[in-house]
C-alpha cells in the first residue's frame, strides 16, 4: 500500500502534475473511443433487500420513507437490525465471474465497469483499509479480482467505479432516532462518519468533508488502482464539491502518471463538471448531448427505468429503446455504458439476460456501424430531436424519416430508426446535398436481399429493403 508521501511523489514526477493546466492536456484513450459499448454493474449489499433502488442504505434511515416502513415491517427496528446486518446475508452463492463475462461478450460489450464501492461504503474487493469488504466479510471472495481476471481473459477491458464520496453523509439520517448508526460511526466502524446530509448539488455545502475523510477517500481510490489497475476510473457525483478539489487533482495526476509507468492509457470519467474540460471523460447520467460535443463523452443508462440495482419491482426497458440510445450516443461522439443489476445471490436476472442478448444479436449484424466509428459531418436528419442534459430519458417515437449517421474509412452508415416503408429516402445524400462526393455502392447490413438505389435532387432513394423489423436497420454507403 502506498503512503501519502509516495502518492504525492508519483503525482509530481510527471508527465502530469496535480493542476488543471497540466491535467487538461490529457487525451481520451483511443481504445475507449473505438469500443463504444460497455457494461456497468451495480451489485452489493443493497441487492439483498432489493427494495426500490440502490439507495436503500440511506433511505431506510429516513423516517416515514417507504424504505423505512419496509425495513421495520420486514427486518424489525433499526437498532436491532441495521444496514450492516445485511453483510452476513450477502453470500453470493451463485456468483460466477466467468458466466457474467461470457454474457457481456454475447451482448457485444467491449468493456466492463463494476461498482467497486457504492455510497454504502461496503467494498466489493479485498482491502487493507477497512474490514468491511467482500473478502473479509459476506462472500469472503475478491469479487473485483475475479471479474478482472475473467474480463481480461475474454478481451474485455476492465474498468471500475467508485461512489465513495457520498459516504460522508449517506448514513446521517440514522442519527435522528434510535438506530444502530449511532453506535457504529466511529473511525473504524462501517457507518463512519455519518455526517448531516448535504445539499447534493451545493458545491460549497457544510459541514465540509474534513481532511481525515478526504485522505481516506484518496487512499481507498489509490488502493483500487494499485491492486486492480483499472483502465478507467469512474467517479459518481459529489466529487464536484469544493473540498474534494485538491485531492481530486492529486489523484488524477497520480493515476495518469502511474498508468503511463505501467504502459497503458487511462482516463477518469466524471460528472457535473467536477474536472475541467479535457482532463477526463465527461459522463452524462441518463441523458445525452443534442449535438456532438468536441470532447469525447460517455452516456450511462440502465436496463430498468426505476433502479440501478436489482429490485423486486423493476420496470424494464425494451431492448429496442436501449439500441436507440446506443445509436444516439455513438452518432454524437460518445460511448454508452449500460447497467445491469445482479440479484443478491450473484445471478443475473432472466430479463437482464434477455435484453443483453437481444442487443448482442443486433450488434452481430450491425456492429461495424458502431464500433471504431466516428461522427459524420452531421449526426441526424428527420423530425425527432434529442433533448440535451442529464436525467432526461424520454422514450422517443421515431418516424421512417429519422436517420442517424456514423462514419468509418470509406463508409458512411445511416441508421434508419423506424424502417417501416418499402422505400428509404436519405435526404442528406441528395444531389448537391450535405454529401457531394462519389457513392460507389449502397447496401443494407445483414440483408442478402438485393436492393436498388439511385440519387435525385430529393434524396438517395433505396428500394426493396426488408422492413417490418422492430429494430433499426443500417444502410452502408461506400464512398470514394
Amino acid at each position: 500500500m502506498l503512503s501519502f508521501k509516495e502518492i504525492q511523489e508519483i503525482a509530481h514526477k510527471g508527465p502530469f502534475q496535480p493542476n488543471w493546466d497540466s491535467l487538461s492536456k490529457h487525451q481520451v484513450p483511443t481504445w475507449f473511443k473505438e469500443l463504444k459499448f460497455g457494461i456497468f454493474i451495480h451489485w452489493g449489499l443493497y441487492s439483498i433487500p432489493a427494495f426500490n433502488n440502490e439507495w436503500y442504505s440511506r433511505n431506510m434511515y429516513i423516517q416515514g420513507s417507504p424504505e423505512f416502513e419496509h425495513h421495520i415491517s420486514t427486518y424489525g427496528p433499526h437498532k436491532n437490525f441495521g444496514y450492516k446486518d445485511f453483510i452476513p446475508l450477502f453470500k453470493a452463492t451463485k456468483f460466477d465471474a466467468k458466466e457474467w463475462v461470457r454474457l457481456f461478450k454475447k451482448a457485444g460489450a467491449k468493456y466492463i465497469f463494476p461498482v467497486a464501492e457504492h455510497h454504502d461504503g461496503f467494498q466489493m474487493y479485498k482491502s487493507q483499509l477497512s474490514k468491511f469488504n467482500v473478502f473479509d466479510m459476506g462472500p469472503k471472495r475478491d469479487v473485483l479480482m475475479e471479474l478482472k481476471i475473467a474480463s481480461e481473459k475474454e478481451n474485455l477491458v476492465f474498468c471500475a467505479s467508485s461512489h465513495r464520496a457520498e459516504h460522508f453523509f449517506f448514513f446521517g439520517h440514522g442519527n435522528d432516532f434510535d438506530s444502530d448508526v449511532q453506535s457504529n460511526k466511529e473511525r473504524d466502524q462501517f457507518y463512519w462518519p455519518a455526517k448531516v446530509e448535504q445539499n447534493h448539488f451545493d458545491k460549497f455545502s457544510k459541514p465540509y468533508p474534513d481532511d481525515e475523510f478526504l485522505l481516506d477517500w484518496l487512499m481507498r481510490t489509490v488502493e483500487l488502482v494499485e491492486n486492480y489497475q483499472p483502465k478507467i476510473i469512474y467517479f459518481d457525483w459529489w466529487i464536484q464539491h469544493e473540498a474534494f478539489k485538491p485531492y481530486l487533482k492529486l489523484f488524477a495526476a497520480y493515476y495518469y502518471n502511474r498508468a503511463q509507468e505501467w504502459g497503458f492509457d487511462a482516463s477518469i470519467a466524471y460528472k457535473h463538471d467536477a474536472m475541467v474540460y479535457g482532463s477526463g471523460i465527461i459522463d452524462v447520467e441518463k441523458g445525452k448531448f443534442s449535438v456532438p460535443p468536441i470532447q469525447y463523452w460517455q452516456g450511462d443508462t440502465s436496463v430498468a427505468h426505476n433502479s440501478w440495482c436489482y429490485t423486486h419491482n423493476l420496470e424494464y426497458k425494451q431492448p429496442r429503446d436501449i439500441i436507440y440510445d446506443l445509436i444516439e450516443v455513438v452518432s454524437r461522439n460518445g460511448n454508452l455504458l449500460l447497467n445491469i443489476g445482479p440479484t443478491g445471490d450473484g445471478s443475473i436476472p432472466k430479463q437482464d439476460q434477455k435484453i443483453l442478448l437481444e442487443i448482442g444479436k443486433w450488434l452481430e449484424l450491425n456492429g461495424e456501424a458502431i464500433f471504431s466509428t466516428q461522427p459524420w459531418k452531421k449526426c441526424q436528419e428527420g423530425p425527432t430531436k434529442i433533448k440535451e442534459g442529464k436525467f432526461n430519458e424520454e422514450i422517443n417515437t421515431y418516424s421512417s424519416e429519422d436517420i442517424r449517421f456514423t462514419a468509418k474509412g470509406d463508409a458512411i452508415y445511416a441508421f434508419i430508426m423506424q424502417p417501416n416503408t418499402s422505400t428509404i429516402k436519405i435526404k442528406s445524400f441528395r444531389e448537391y446535398g450535405v454529401f457531394e462526393g462519389i457513392i460507389r455502392n449502397v447496401e443494407i447490413l445483414g440483408q442478402e436481399q438485393e436492393i436498388s438505389w439511385n440519387i435525385n435532387i430529393e434524396a438517395l432513394i433505396i428500394e426493396n429493403p426488408i422492413v417490418g423489423n422492430e429494430y433499426p436497420i443500417v444502410v452502408k454507403i461506400n464512398i470514394d
